[in-house]
């Protein structure tokens, strides 16, 4: 137990409650952010993301990604990844077994429904060529919309979550096909980090290797024992999970057996550089990173400012 007044640390959420944050709320239900003094507050997803509300000092930490990690700190955003939270790519491109789409060559010339961000294209680009294609397709953004445009056909491919939409879509018996970006020679990345503030970080380092360390404690759970982490998950959100209450659960499974909470060694949380500069480097390659101005970035940021393993206990 930590002496002294419990220090609050205000995590900001990137969307309604799921697996991606079944650490946190396993370590809340479990006491030991209580054990650790340690007053954690959820904000929920209102709109603002994470990056804009930790850079702002409205949040100590938020949940973030490798790729929206890097866009925000090139455009001058103080915040720094303290965790990986998965650590391998869990988004792939998803078609229809009968759309006669074999392999992503065959992507050509059709239409992806995607969700504007910067590097979907140049990934999917990436992808197609490095399987023989030409890496030329129709694209109509949807948001959330694409994954239903899909299902109706009316869109012949999409970037699914595999461990959320992908088993939601199972779950509804809609099979899908997937093309993992890491088969076709993209680097893998972290699908979900947690970003703190680094002037927090800098001022009260004790209290975030508090907070940091509690929820490690609360992600190898998750990673040990999923049936019983999702369990604390829908307890911890009554009412969210209501709609599809198979889903925590069904996801839960996924992400322990595919060792997406742990490393190679077994470890929570553990980044390494090659990782952060590989998919990172990507990003500036393609000219992707910009300025606080909206300038591309004239050299490449310096990859191992934007993580750090310190803070892990």
């Amino acid at each position: 137990m930590a002496s002294g007044p419990p220090a609050r640390v205000r995590l900001a959420l990137d969307w309604t409650p799921n697996t991606n944050h079944t650490g946190f709320y396993v370590a809340r239900h479990e006491g030991w952010y209580d054990e650790a003094g340690i007053d954690l507050e959820i904000v929920p997803y209102s709109g603002t993301t994470p990056e804009a509300l930790v850079a702002g000092h409205q949040a100590e930490c938020g949940i973030s990604f490798q790729d929206s990690m890097t866009f925000a700190v090139a455009a001058g955003a103080r915040i720094t990844s303290v965790m990986a939270i998965l650590q391998h790519a869990a988004s792939e491109i998803a078609v229809l077994p009968d759309s006669g789409i074999q392999r992503p060559r065959d992507l050509d010339g059709k239409t992806y429904a995607g969700f504007g961000y910067p590097n979907e294209v140049p990934t999917l680009k990436f992808v197609i060529q490095h399987d023989g294609g030409r890496g030329e397709f129709k694209v109509v953004t949807l948001d959330s919309a694409a994954y239903e445009a899909l299902y109706a056909k009316r869109a012949d491919f999409t970037i699914v979550f595999t461990a959320w939409e992908g088993i939601e879509a199972s779950l509804r018996q809609i099979d899908l096909r997937y093309f993992a970006f890491t088969d076709y020679g993209f680097p893998d990345f972290y699908q979900v980090v947690l970003a703190c503030d680094q002037d927090w970080l800098a001022r009260d380092p004790d209290a975030a290797k508090r907070f940091v360390g509690a929820t490690v404690r609360g992600f190898q759970l998750a990673a040990d024992r999923p049936d019983d982490a999702a369990a604390m998950l829908v307890e911890e959100n009554p009412g969210v999970f209501d709609a599809n209450p198979e889903l925590p659960r069904a996801s839960a499974n996924v992400l322990a057996a595919r060792d997406f909470y742990v490393d190679a060694g077994g470890q929570v949380g553990r980044q390494t550089l090659a990782q952060w500069q590989g998919y990172s480097g990507f990003l500036y390659d393609q000219g992707l990173l910009v300025d606080a101005n909206g300038a591309p970035l004239a050299s490449p940021p310096d990859y191992a400012s934007l993580f750090t393993n310190d803070v892990l206990p």
